[in-house]
């Protein structure tokens, strides 16, 4: 399904990323993973969209999206301080689904008022077609806390479930996942 170009054209994905937070990656592969993962999210959204990165290494974000500075105060800080330069319908996505595809990030849009859980509980995507329902809920067990907060839906996005914590992670989402990061494991197999 493809959206409507109006909608396309209202639709802005904004990326929390830091390059730091991969810290159960192996040290030799950690600033590399969420770099090719952070491009493979972001080559995804810019087909839907306006694309807004939150960072603290602009040097490291792709071309074709806007760049605005991580407050440094944790993920809900930083998504907030994206979600600042947003009119009309946002989603959030964070930099490591390395499986985001624009159908998927696509479908999220169409969901309306809704998110993509984690395995853990956790928050992996949110569709908001007004920014202003963000509440600063991220951390453990934060899906039930949106849920409960607005009433956010529950969408069963396998693209944007599966998310990279660990080496096991990347190696066992690499097949599926975007090209940088399967270029990326290649490599270091």
């Amino acid at each position: 399904m493809r959206l409507a170009p109006t909608l396309a054209r209202v639709l802005t994905t904004v990326i929390p990323y830091r390059g730091d937070a991969k810290r159960r990656l192996p040290s030799e592969l950690r600033a590399a993973a969420a770099v090719a993962m952070l491009g493979d999210v972001v080559a995804a959204a810019l087909a839907v969209g306006r694309v807004v990165v939150v960072t603290d290494d602009s040097v490291v974000v792709p071309p074709g999206v806007e760049v605005v500075a991580d407050p440094g105060e944790g993920l809900s800080a930083a998504v907030a301080a994206g979600l600042e330069r947003v009119e009309g319908h946002a989603l959030v996505v964070n930099a490591d689904v390395p499986c985001a595809t624009t159908v998927a990030l696509e479908r999220l849009a169409a969901a309306g008022l809704a998110l993509v859980e984690a395995a853990d509980g956790t928050t992996n995507a949110l569709s908001l077609p007004d920014p202003s329902l963000f509440a600063p809920l991220y951390g453990p067990g934060s899906a039930a806390r949106f849920r409960a907060h607005a009433g956010f839906a529950t969408v069963a996005i396998p693209e944007l479930e599966a998310d990279v914590d660990t080496g096991e992670d990347l190696e066992r989402l690499a097949p599926r996942g975007g090209p940088r990061t399967r270029a990326l494991v290649a490599v270091h197999a």
